[in-house]
């Protein structure tokens, strides 16, 4: 089950499906307000999207007969998968957590958004908002040397719309809450997958969270900020498929 980041959609996986389609079969969840979902009508928080991803998962259990997953999360996509895996561990088999921080946002990136967000939701995707925007996401060399990774973010918020993106940042971003309690109480397996670019959340942060958990552990990614996905791809599909091949589950199980 794979859960994007803020401001892309599942499309943000694309580079490393190909990859990771032999080992698992792969289920893509577009987010609330994001690509095929349905817009938010007002703002949630991690919770509230992790009730939604219950939900799916019971659906899929009764329909398919289906158990526990393998989450593959992507900053908000991690944050609602470790609530899944505390909260409900039997919908959960292991836990991948991308570019995932568990304490909230600062004071100073807070102030950086509230005073950004009225100027998104007047003018769209352009000037200042676009370059905070991409400048959070996107390392200096993949702003320069790939504009397909750039296009793409950019497409997935003209898609979403200014009003349900905005609903988007306050619901993962904003209302972001601390999750080292649901680090701690998952018995998952987990992977944080760190990058050596993002200064919100380090590889010793994230190595300090995990040494506290039942059975996690810190890889780092390097030359990618918050995606790699689609900045290291190649990469972040290998530490993947070894954290799953690690994990292996007999067939048949749950």
């Amino acid at each position: 089950m794979l859960w994007h980041s803020m401001f892309v959609d599942s499309s943000s996986w694309d580079r490393v499906l190909p990859a990771l389609a032999g080992a698992r079969t792969l289920y893509l969840v577009d987010a609330p307000s994001c690509g095929s979902s349905d817009p938010l009508h007002e703002p949630t928080d991690i919770s509230g999207c992790a009730d939604a991803a219950v939900e799916l998962l019971e659906e899929m259990q009764r329909r398919w007969g289906s158990g526990s997953v393998d989450w593959l999360g992507n900053a908000w996509g991690g944050h609602v998968g470790m609530e899944v895996a505390a909260r409900r561990p039997d919908l959960i088999a292991t836990l991948v957590a991308i570019s995932a921080p568990t304490h909230p946002i600062d004071k100073a990136l807070r102030r950086k958004i509230r005073m950004l967000l009225p100027l998104y939701r007047l003018v769209g995707l352009r000037g200042p908002v676009r370059s905070a925007i991409e400048e959070t996401i996107f390392t200096d060399h993949t702003r320069a040397h790939d504009r397909a990774a750039v296009q793409m973010l950019r497409d997935a918020v003209a898609r979403a719309g200014r009003r349900a993106t905005a609903l988007a940042i306050e619901t993962a971003i904003l209302n972001r809450t601390d999750l080292t309690w649901a680090a701690r109480a998952s018995a998952r397996p987990t992977l944080f997958v760190t990058t050596d670019d993002r200064g919100e959340w380090t590889p010793a942060e994230a190595r300090a969270v995990a040494a506290v958990m039942a059975d996690a552990r810190e890889v780092t990614v390097s030359g990618a900020r918050v995606i790699p996905a689609l900045e290291q791809p190649d990469r972040l599909a290998e530490v993947v498929s070894e954290f799953w091949s690690s994990h292996a589950r007999p067939i048949g199980a749950t």
